[in-house]
Formats: C-alpha cells, structure tokens, sequence
C-alpha cells in the first residue's frame, strides 16, 4: 500500500505560518488548538470561525487532536466518566463544525497494566468495560458526523492492549493511533516493544500516525531525524501495511524547517520503495 502525503500538526498561528506550503498541496493537517482544558471549556466559537476562514480553499482531509489533560477514557467512576464524555463530545461538535474527519483521543494504559495482568486478572476486562461505556455515545455521534476516534499509545508499553480494546469495542469508527516519539520512548526505558512492532501490531487497525522524534530520554517532539528514530524501517514498516494510515509530523517547536523535515521523509519513502532486496 503507497504511503499517504505526509502532513501537520498545527495550531492557529503555526497554519497561518505553514499556510502557503499546506494549500499548495493541500496537505494533510491535524488541529491541536482544542487540547487545552481552558480551550476545550470554553465558549469555542471564535476559535472555529477563524479556523473556518483560514481553512477557506483548502481541499485537504484533516482532523483534531481531541482533550486529554486529566482524562481517562477508562475511568470506572460514573461521575468523572460524565466529564470525560463531555470533554470528547465538544470536541466532536468541533470537528462536525469544521469538516475534521479524525479527533485523536488518549489510551489509558501504561506498564503498570502490563505488568499486572496477572496479580489483578480482573484489571484489563474491567478497564474494556468501562472504556465501552465511555466511549459508546462518543463513537455513535462521531459515526452520525463522519469522524473517526483514533486511539494514541502514551505510556503504553504492550501494543496488545489497543489492539485488544479496538477488537472488543468493535466499532467501525474507532481505530489505532501510533505516536512514534512514544512507542520509541517505553521500548528505551520500559522494554516495550520495538517500534516498528507497535506498527506490525496495529496491522489493518492502524488509521494515522504522530511523526516525531526523541533522545530515548523525554517526549521531545523532535523533527523527525533529529533524535535516534531509524526512519527507514519504520517507514517501511507502515509501507507493508494493507493500509494507508494518516501521516502527521507533529512536532514542539521550529515550524519553519517543516517543508524541509516533510522532504526527507518523502525522500526515505522514495528510497523505501525503489529498494529492491539482494
């Protein structure tokens, strides 16, 4: 399957900057304004009419980073889960406001779960649980408006669950998210797997992906190339894949060298497919 164009993720003032190399190809973006609680609570209107205008001529698909600052999807209290579906629900309302076709949403686990499973064997069907409950009005208003969940690894160290969870809550319109920069730093310092197995894994579920890199160290958001990410393997990793995930550069800081960081990465896309093994 050909990789997709490759794209960004962007806040208002970052488009703006970006906004002439993104409408000329109308690259892919991913809005990440709506992540903040004092954004996500807030009357948003102003904030989607400038999005509206900005985004005027552009023919490209794109998506929301969804809230996720104190929320947990999983969350077993009926009471916190009441917020938490709140929280998704304006973001959903922002996406049908906008066009967005994906809102990216957190995974709850970590390598306290992993480790667990065993000593609690009631722990992950209780967390499936209480993420279908959460989720299930979630998903049926993204189905009703044409979005997609996507669901990002954070602290996740064993790929299985996401895909246990996608399996179980079997909803058309929920699917897998891998950040790079993540699954690199919970194989460095929590023996997760490999990267490129979080995207074997994911396999047919996996719907986009967060291009950044790290120092095996913190979430450095890095450009791609920067930190000690092996990108070709990765890329190909992806290029095996039966499907065309979205490709999102999503990165801290230094917006202006994205042309130049979207370059190499199309250059090693290039190099992945004209590799013809000896």
């Amino acid at each position: 399957m050909a990789l997709s164009k490759i794209g960004i993720a962007v806040n208002l003032k970052s488009f703006n900057e970006l906004k002439t190399w993104i409408m000329a190809e109308n690259r892919p973006i991913e809005i990440k304004d709506f992540i903040y609680p004092h954004v996500i609570t807030s009357d948003s209107r102003d904030l989607i009419f400038q999005y509206q205008k900005a985004l005027d001529g552009y023919g490209g698909e794109f998506g929301i980073h969804g809230p996720f600052f104190g929320l947990d999807i999983s969350t077993p209290d009926p009471d916190m889960r009441k917020i938490v579906q709140k929280r998704l629900t304006k973001g959903l309302t922002i996406c049908d406001a906008l066009g967005a076709t994906y809102m990216v949403v957190h995974s709850p686990f970590n390598d306290w779960h992993r480790l667990n499973r065993g000593q609690y064997p009631h722990l992950i069907p209780s967390m499936l649980r209480d993420m279908e409950i959460c989720l299930s009005p979630i998903l049926d208003i993204a189905e009703k408006i044409g979005c997609t969940l996507v669901l990002e690894n954070c602290g996740d160290t064993d790929p299985n669950l996401r895909k246990q969870a996608i399996s179980e809550i079997n909803h058309p319109n929920f699917k897998i998210s891998i950040d790079t920069g993540h699954a690199q730093l919970t194989h460095t310092n929590y023996s997760a797997p490999a990267l490129v197995d979080f995207i074997d894994n994911a396999s047919e579920d996996l719907a986009h992906v967060h291009l950044q890199d790290v120092d095996g160290y913190a979430d450095r958001h890095w450009h791609p190339g920067d930190g000690v990410i092996n990108w070709l393997p990765v890329l190909e990793a992806i290029n095996r894949l039966n499907v065309a995930p979205r490709l999102v550069i999503e990165v801290r800081d230094s917006y202006h060298r994205i042309p130049k960081t979207e370059s190499y990465l199309r250059n090693l896309i290039n190099q992945s497919q004209n590799y013809v093994p000896s």
